[in-house]
């Protein structure tokens, strides 16, 4: 109903803390925005893991006595948005299982691009799989090695898969972060007194007052135990390709990812927009949430006034989320409101930081132009998305994707706005503040992965030319 890309999934995990469980429900609370279908939560008291995890959001699944349930001073949490494998409690996540008779949870943000086939070989030599989802073939391959320590086996499992990871493990006596070599989805490892978390974002940090240290770097692992935090490169290096789109929409505005602000880096592309796509108006307006940066920048660097002209509900359950067919009329309704005091008689310059389909565009254009704006003026954050991701984010397929097969000035036709501008690549990676380093694949479908074809019809439905 809302046409934006879903976010991938959250992990957060926390080494040394008597309130492990319940620092990480915090923690999760604070990654809600990655992922919305589940949430999990496994603890270790130094002898066994604990878990619980169910359908909904992080204050649904979990309460006081649900957290009581889960001792010891560490755990790893998981949020997610099913993006690989399908939906249901079977694909939520943390998994635990024995591992040679050891107990092994493992979290994972990201998509293996080469799942379908590593898990045909496993299947073909015995293995039994208890969900679809692509996290899974890790541990099956880590089940496999029978020889070195366990962050030797992990190196060992991921070796011979491919494609975007973020992954958290927990045993009885160690937590061990891994984020893949060219580093597509974020990491960073914090600290709380003598406690240590690893985590998707940094806005996680904050809400336990806890401090940001660093970022994991691409390829590298981290493991933490009695003795403290060691780090190591075990995997060959390769360029980076970190997800330009966490900037762009997916990371919370208050966090620092990949190093860089995430606000200051959407007010940059904002005012970079501003510079590409002048326009006379007379008032600047977010599509909220997620446009507010962007719409602060352009106001700024344009000169012309910022104003709320939409606003936005947050008390939308997951009853609205896929509506039934007798309320589907409603729309964006459900979710924004147009000010008609604000709009009435001026010409507005509406920012967004993407397009997807175009459906939603189309009802917030028309939803201002029946509040009275004069003039709609609408300014796109990023680049046209014209090709799926199949590095952990749900993606419509190429079809699906209106600027893959229509023109700028198609689409603004479409959408029936007086004018429409996206930002350049180059003006992204400006806002961002590197040319280089970043995926960017849904914008120029350079993907820096190559995956199988039948990877493609299993995950995203097929790439379509």
């Amino acid at each position: 109903m809302f046409d934006k890309l879903k976010e991938e999934c959250g992990v957060f995990g926390i080494w040394g803390n008597p309130e492990a469980a319940n620092l990480a429900y915090l923690g999760l609370h604070a990654l809600q925005h990655r992922g919305q279908e589940s949430a999990g939560i496994v603890s270790s008291d130094g002898t066994t893991l604990h878990m619980h995890k169910e359908l909904g959001l992080v204050t649904d699944v979990f309460d006081a006595d649900k957290l009581a349930r889960l001792p010891g001073s560490a755990a790893i949490g998981h949020v997610r948005y099913g993006t690989a494998g399908g939906r249901g409690i079977k694909n939520a996540q943390p998994f635990a299982v024995d591992c040679g008779g050891r107990p092994v949870a493992i979290a994972h943000n990201g998509n293996l691009v080469d799942a379908t086939a590593r898990r045909a070989e496993l299947e073909k030599d015995g293995a039994i799989f208890f969900s679809t989802s692509d996290t899974e073939v890790v541990l099956h391959l880590l089940a496999r090695q029978q020889s070195g320590d366990f962050p030797t086996r992990i190196v060992r499992a991921l070796e011979r898969v491919q494609g975007a990871y973020s992954l958290l493990f927990l045993t009885d006596d160690a937590m061990v972060g891994v984020r893949d070599p060219r580093g597509f989805r974020p990491l960073i490892l914090g600290r709380l007194k003598e406690a240590w978390i690893l985590a998707s974002e940094t806005c996680a940090l904050d809400l336990i007052e806890a401090e940001y240290v660093r970022e994991v770097e691409p390829g590298e692992m981290v493991v933490i135990d009695a003795d403290g935090v060691h780090s190591s490169f075990p995997f060959p290096k390769a360029p980076p390709a970190r997800c330009i789109f966490e900037h762009v929409y997916f990371a919370r505005p208050d966090s620092l990812v990949f190093g860089t602000s995430v606000y200051e880096a959407r007010t940059r592309a904002g005012a970079q927009l501003a510079k590409e796509h002048p326009v006379d108006a007379d008032i600047v307006i977010p599509c909220p949430d997620s446009g507010v940066p962007a719409a602060i920048g352009y106001a700024e660097a344009s000169g012309i006034p910022f104003a709320m002209g939409l606003v936005r509900s947050h008390y939308i359950g997951r009853t609205f989320i896929e509506p039934t067919q007798s309320i589907r009329h409603f729309g964006v309704k459900l979710k924004l409101n147009a000010l008609r005091k604000v709009l009435e008689g001026k010409r507005v310059v509406v920012v967004d930081d993407s397009i997807v389909r175009g459906t939603t565009s189309r009802k917030v254009v028309k939803m201002l132009r029946s509040a009275g704006a004069s003039e709609i003026h609408l300014r796109i954050s990023s680049p046209p998305t014209s090709w799926p991701c199949y590095y952990g984010v749900d993606t419509p397929s190429r079809a699906e994707l209106i600027s893959a097969s229509h023109t700028v000035d198609e689409i603004a036709k479409y959408v029936t706005a007086d004018s429409l501008g996206y930002l350049s690549l180059e003006g992204l990676h400006q806002a961002v503040g590197s040319m280089e380093g970043y995926c960017h694949a849904c914008f120029s479908g350079d993907y820096p992965v190559s995956f199988p074809h039948d990877e493609v019809k299993r995950s995203l439905r097929i790439l379509e030319a």
